[in-house]
């Protein structure tokens, strides 16, 4: 059962506000069994509209759109609509009772843009706003569906939830459909793919696979589509036992948690304590962990020692390797876990020293060179990561890098 997402709105086309929406709606629709050909954004534009809902309706069975449905002149969506489907407007008394109890209830009174929002086409179902003036519309024809909503979307999320939702579960047969994600972190996705190769060209038909890179890892998505979602999960979980034989460190989760919960997990499970030192994260790490509840069991504390000063009265570097090697080098970051972890009496300690960027690199050095050190019970080791020209997503990745050491350690 394929769908189309239609957003309407020169403000998402230029910019001025994310369109949120679509991707909210597309996940939760595709829970309940329907396929997304395609979103589309177009203008406030009368033909534009009539154009993109004539293919859509082409091409699929239902289309929702959002947007366009205010009561000012550059509003297009009901009336397009209504010509569309051939109706007229009419008053619909319970919209009007709505919005005259949510303005009220304002302290404000109906005026005349108040009154026109009660206004809907006769050919179609009013769906019922319970959070603003607007109400949504429900049109059939043909067999096929078109819901229009309002683009605020805490607005729209209540009527696809409380209305649109049953309404299609009503009206449709609906297939089920498991996605199953595996986290992974470590590995670059072009090797990751290489390793799983073997093991891809043998799934099962009915199982896809989708490789979803970000800075802090690759999940794995396999998705499988058919009437009885319990045979559906169980032959995923059959093909998720098997990608653990195969690269079983780099997978940390096959649930929604992140890999700083998972660190949290271990150091519990190990009874041990873990404190940070950064230099180019800022105290980001430090950000990660302590965002999981319960993280002061085993989290002490930090030394953001941005400057050179603070590495060396703090933290213990000595300021003859800071002359020799630079705060950006092995020796520098391996004294700076040492040194949080004897500050902080923990067992364990990440430190990260590098040149986020954008200024500030070398050609020894360039910008998005990082050093992280880990000190463990059993000594000090450090990794050097060449990551890239952006100071934000340095940031991020240099973070990511280091948790990453820090779980495979803990692994161990």
């Amino acid at each position: 059962m394929n769908i189309d997402i239609l957003s309407i709105g020169d403000e998402l086309l230029i910019g001025h506000t994310l369109n949120t929406n679509a991707h909210w709606i597309a996940h939760e629709l595709n829970q309940i069994g329907f396929t997304i050909r395609q979103q589309t954004t177009i203008s406030d534009e009368e033909n534009h509209i009539v154009k993109t809902l004539d293919d859509s309706l082409s091409n699929v069975d239902v289309v929702l759109i959002t947007g366009g449905l205010g009561p000012t002149n550059d509003d297009l969506t009901l009336p397009v609509l209504n010509n569309y489907f051939g109706g007229s407007l009419v008053e619909d008394k319970q919209v009007y009772q709505d919005i005259e109890k949510l303005v009220t209830a304002r302290g404000f009174w109906m005026n005349e843009n108040n009154k026109k929002q009660a206004l809907i086409s006769d050919q179609c179902k009013a769906i019922r706003n319970e959070y603003g003036t607007a109400p949504g519309l429900w049109f059939e024809k043909g067999g096929k569906v078109v819901v229009a909503m309002p683009g605020v979307p805490f607005e729209m999320r209540g009527m696809i939830t409380n209305t649109v939702i049953p309404w299609l579960k009503e009206k449709y047969i609906l297939p089920e459909i498991v996605h199953q994600l595996v986290y992974t972190q470590g590995i670059a996705e072009s090797i990751l793919a290489e390793k799983l190769s073997g093991w891809e060209e043998n799934l099962p038909a009915t199982i896809k696979l989708a490789y979803l890179p970000s800075y802090d890892g690759v999940k794995l998505r396999l998705s499988s589509i058919g009437k009885n979602r319990v045979q559906l999960q169980s032959a995923i979980d059959e093909q998720v036992a098997v990608l653990k034989t195969i690269i079983p460190t780099a997978i940390y989760s096959t649930q929604e948690e992140k890999v700083e919960e998972i660190i949290g997990k271990l150091l519990r499970e190990n009874n041990a304590t873990i404190a940070t030192a950064e230099s180019c994260t800022g105290g980001y790490i430090s950000h990660l962990i302590t965002s999981v509840s319960g993280s002061s069991d085993y989290y002490k504390g930090s030394v953001i020692s941005y400057a050179n000063e603070i590495k060396v009265r703090e933290l213990g570097v000595t300021e003859n390797d800071l002359n020799t090697y630079g705060a950006v080098s092995q020796q520098v970051v391996e004294q700076m876990a040492i040194g949080v972890k004897a500050k902080m009496k923990t067992d364990y300690a990440l430190s990260t020293s590098g040149i986020a960027g954008p200024d500030g690199g070398s050609e020894e050095k360039p910008v998005g060179t990082v050093w992280v050190g880990m000190a463990t019970p059993n000594g000090v080791v450090s990794k050097k990561f060449l990551l890239g020209k952006d100071r934000e997503r340095n940031i991020l990745k240099a973070a990511s890098k280091a948790l990453n050491m820090l779980r495979e350690e803990l692994l161990r």
